[in-house]
C-alpha cells in the first residue's frame, strides 16, 4: 500500500514537472539572436507537428512537443504559410500567433508615378527582391490585362504606382498579378464607366487613354499642370500635329537598352512607332506607369488653346497657343538657363524690334531670332 501510495505521488510529480516544464516552453521567451535574426519558411499545408519541429530545428522555440500541444488548444486557428523573421526572444504562445494571424515577412518596394517597366525591374534587383530579367519576363506578358486591353503588347502602362509589402523573394508573375489587380482597384473609381468591366474610356480605347496618361505622367512631375498638358496633347491630336514628346523618344531607346540618360538630335530622327517627332498619333502603348492624377487628366483633359509648352526651369512650363508665343516662351527657357530673366530688360526688347525692321536680316518675327524655319516642338 505505501508502494503504491509513494509510485502514485511520483507519478504526480511528474506529471506537474511535465506540465511545469510545457508551460514554461510556452509562456517564456526563447531564442538567442545576432545579425539579421532567422528566416523561417513554413511550407503550404503543413501540419502543426512538422512546423513545431521546423521552430526547433531552427532555434526559434524551446520545446517542438510544448508547441503543438499549445497549437492542439486552438483548433479553429490554423498555421500560416510563408517566410517569417524572428530577431528576438519571444515566448512560443506568441510565435504561434503570429504564425496563425500570417504575419509573414515583408518589406516595403514603392514604384513611383512614371516609372517604365524597365525603372522597375532595376530597381526590384537592386533591392534583391527579383532578378531584373525575370521580372521583365513576367511585364512583357499582357494576359493579365487582355479583358481590358486585348491589344496591349506588355503589361506597362497597367503597374500601378504604389507601395506594395513583399516577401524577401517574390516570385515575378506574381508581382506583376499584385500590380495589375492594384490598376483595376484604382482606374474603377477613377473611370466614371468602372473601367475594370470596358475596353472603352471617354469615347478611346483604354489602351489609348492609359498611352495618354503616361506621355502626360513622363512630361511633367507637376500635379495642377497634367490636365493643361492632356489638353495639349488632345488638341495637338485633333489638328493633326505631331506631339514631338521627348519621353516617347527616351522608350524606344530603353527599350533597346541604348538610353544613357541623353537626347540627340539623332535620335529625335530615328524611326520608331514610339517617334512622335517622325509619327502621327499616339504611340502603340503606354510609355510608363502613370498614377492616379495624371489618368483623370487623361479622361478630362483642359479645355485649352494651348499647342505648345517648354519648361520653364522650375519643374513646371510654359504653355502657349501660338508658334509665336511658343518662341518667345523658348527664348524666355534659353535665358533662364543661362542665369538671367525670363524676360529681357525693355531697352533690349526695343532694341530687338529696332533691328528687326532694318533691310538685308531676314528675321523670325515669332522670335527676335533668324529665320531657321518653325519650331514645332511642345517642349
Amino acid at each position: 500500500m505505501k508502494f503504491l501510495a509513494k509510485l502514485f505521488l511520483l507519478v504526480l510529480l511528474v506529471c506537474a514537472a511535465a506540465v511545469g516544464y510545457l508551460t514554461y516552453s510556452i509562456e517564456k521567451p526563447y531564442g538567442s539572436y545576432t545579425g539579421e535574426g532567422i528566416f523561417v519558411d513554413v511550407p503550404r499545408g503543413a501540419s502543426s507537428r512538422s512546423v513545431a519541429h521546423i521552430l526547433e530545428r531552427n532555434g526559434v522555440i524551446r520545446s517542438a512537443i510544448a508547441f503543438e500541444i499549445y497549437a492542439r488548444r486552438h483548433p479553429r486557428r490554423s498555421l500560416q504559410a510563408g517566410e517569417y523573421h524572428f530577431d528576438r526572444a519571444v515566448s512560443s504562445k506568441d510565435i504561434f500567433w503570429t504564425l496563425a494571424n500570417g504575419n509573414v515577412f515583408e518589406q516595403p518596394f514603392t514604384v513611383r508615378e512614371g516609372e517604365t517597366m524597365f525603372d522597375i525591374a532595376r530597381e526590384l534587383q537592386e533591392a534583391k527582391f527579383v532578378r531584373a530579367d525575370d521580372f521583365l519576363a513576367a511585364a512583357r506578358n499582357p494576359e493579365l490585362i487582355h479583358d481590358l486591353a486585348p491589344h496591349a503588347k506588355t503589361l506597362e502602362g497597367f503597374l500601378f504606382p504604389a507601395t506594395y509589402n513583399l516577401p524577401r523573394h517574390p516570385i515575378a508573375n506574381e508581382l506583376t498579378a499584385q500590380m495589375t489587380q492594384k490598376f483595376r482597384e484604382e482606374w474603377t473609381q477613377i473611370s466614371p464607366a468602372g473601367g475594370d468591366k470596358t475596353g472603352e474610356a471617354q469615347g478611346r480605347p483604354l489602351l489609348s487613354a492609359i498611352t495618354l496618361a503616361s506621355l502626360v505622367e513622363r512630361e511633367t512631375p507637376k500635379p495642377d499642370e497634367r490636365p493643361l498638358v492632356a489638353g495639349v496633347f488632345e488638341n495637338r491630336l485633333r489638328r493633326g500635329m505631331l506631339l514631338q514628346c521627348d519621353p516617347t523618344v527616351i522608350y524606344a531607346l530603353e527599350q533597346q537598352g541604348r538610353y544613357n540618360g541623353t537626347l540627340t538630335g539623332k535620335d529625335l530622327h530615328e524611326d520608331s512607332p514610339y517617334n512622335t517627332y517622325m509619327r502621327g498619333g499616339l504611340p502603340p502603348g503606354p510609355i510608363g506607369n502613370p498614377g492616379a492624377i495624371a489618368l483623370r487628366a487623361a479622361l478630362q483633359p483642359a479645355d485649352t488653346p494651348y499647342l505648345y509648352f517648354v519648361a520653364n526651369t522650375h519643374g513646371g512650363h510654359f504653355f502657349s497657343a501660338t508658334l509665336k508665343e511658343h518662341n518667345e516662351n523658348v527664348n524666355r527657357y534659353h535665358r533662364l538657363l543661362a542665369g538671367q530673366p525670363a524676360d529681357p530688360p525693355p531697352t533690349e526688347t526695343a532694341r530687338r524690334k529696332s533691328t528687326a525692321k532694318k533691310p538685308g536680316v531676314t528675321t523670325n518675327k515669332n522670335s527676335g531670332k533668324k529665320s531657321s524655319g518653325p519650331r514645332g516642338s511642345v517642349r
